[in-house]
């Protein structure tokens, strides 16, 4: 493989500048769209009528659904086509937001979940391998990890603004979504829909990939041809021992960090004052997606630190998590909780390009989007074993106490990634 060369925005000629700066307002334009329904959507169910135990299953009939179909359509999309694919799991966003709207009833809310994890397995993998395939091509042999980095900013970013939005629209419009026979909190949910159907037609605009075998034919052949790309993929991160070791050392980050994303508010919310409680943790939620953009923003910075050696700079930054995870738990006043969650938020931030970078260098092109679907699948495996866990040692013990024990995961995944820089020789300075 060519020696990689270090990136430089200024220096990349006009195509991949451009490439960059649509991909960016895209993954903007999609997180925010989603972003703009995540600080309500309990409050909304509960305005339904759900009761916590209903909550929970409507998002295990999410996850479920996304979990069945990340590999299948992950394969569709390095069959098919890449954009297609996304436009797809657009509509399926948009049936659900509109499935949602129009109902109160649990087995229609059901319906309206299992769409979004249709949505969400149709995305995952698709634009994203698109967008490196062609950074790569306008811009061979640069580092791309600076370029992800600024994928990464504005999806936190677009999260971060969705979420505030979001939370505040409720307040806003929601006595004229009353006045329409809506909730209030449907007022987040008709602004994602508006959202959503502009990044549809940036999509059709804006997203140029090569054109693939189209119609009904060749839709049956990538239908056809999906078992064999999942099996080439799996065969693949089986039998490469460095795809192998970042996958095991994913799962265990997620195991470690989602039981802190999910349950923080309801520690965090006893150490706030009851009348503005909500608010505070509305603020907190869109902090934590900015503190997420802003360490992706420096991860290009630290990655020269450890001279882009992208293992050593993930075992890094799973180390640094493990001890802030710690100390996040450890805390018991709010200003103290606050200052270590964005520190915390920051890490993570930090933390997401460099394994996905060693992933991209481990695959060819036809192959891209079914092993990033694989990735997000073992990933996800390892959110809900985490959340799981944490959630019986908390009911025995306490969320710290949780925490705690999900901190020891991600030293173990630093003895993982460890072994991946001892492979550095085989694998080109992974």
């Amino acid at each position: 493989m060519a020696t990689e060369i270090e990136f430089s925005f200024a220096a990349l000629n006009a195509s991949a500048r451009r490439h960059i700066r649509v991909f960016q307002l895209h993954q903007f334009l999609d997180r925010f769209a989603m972003g703009l329904t995540v600080a309500v959507v309990v409050l909304a169910l509960t305005d339904r009528g759900m009761d916590l135990f209903q909550i929970s299953l409507l998002f295990g009939v999410y996850s479920l659904t996304t979990m069945a179909m990340e590999l299948p359509f992950g394969g569709l999309a390095d069959s098919i086509g890449r954009k297609p694919v996304f436009l797809t799991a657009v509509v399926a966003s948009l049936v659900s937001l509109v499935l949602f709207l129009s109902t109160a009833d649990f087995y229609i809310l059901a319906l309206s979940f299992a769409f979004i994890g249709f949505g969400r397995a149709l995305r995952s993998g698709t634009l994203d391998a698109w967008f490196l395939e062609t950074f790569k091509a306008a811009a061979p042999n640069v580092d791309p990890q600076p370029a992800l980095a600024k994928a990464q900013w504005a999806n936190a970013v677009g999260l971060a603004i969705g979420a505030a939005i979001g939370g505040l629209l409720p307040d806003i419009l929601g006595q004229v979504a009353k006045r329409l026979g809506f909730s209030i909190y449907d007022a987040s949910y008709m602004a994602s829909f508006a959202v959503m159907l502009g990044v549809f037609a940036f999509t059709v605009v804006a997203i140029v990939e090569k054109p693939r075998s189209k119609g009904v034919a060749a839709l049956k052949h990538g239908f056809a041809n999906v078992p064999t790309v999942m099996k080439d993929a799996s065969l693949l991160a089986l039998r490469h021992p460095t795809l192998s070791i970042l996958l095991a050392g994913l799962a265990l980050l997620l195991m470690a960090t989602n039981p802190v994303e999910v349950i923080w508010p309801t520690h965090a919310k006893p150490m706030l004052d009851e009348g503005y409680a909500n608010t505070v943790i509305g603020i907190m939620t869109a902090t934590y997606f900015f503190s997420i953009a802003l360490g992706a923003s420096l991860s290009a910075h630290i990655s020269r630190i450890f001279r882009r050696r992208h293992a050593m700079t993930l075992a890094a930054s799973f180390a640094c998590l493990a001890v802030v995870q710690i100390a996040l738990a450890l805390q018991g006043s709010i200003l103290g909780f606050v200052t270590v969650f964005i520190l915390y938020a920051v890490i993570l931030g930090v933390s997401e390009t460099p394994g996905t970078c060693i992933l991209h260098r481990c695959v060819e092109d036809r192959q891209r989007s079914t092993m990033l679907s694989l990735r997000s699948l073992i990933q996800q495996l390892g959110a809900a074993l985490g959340l799981v866990l944490a959630g019986a040692i908390a009911e025995i013990y306490t969320t710290p106490v949780a925490w705690i024990v999900g901190a020891g995961f991600l030293f173990f995944a630093v003895i993982l990634v460890l072994l991946l820089i001892r492979r550095s020789a085989v694998d080109t300075d992974s």
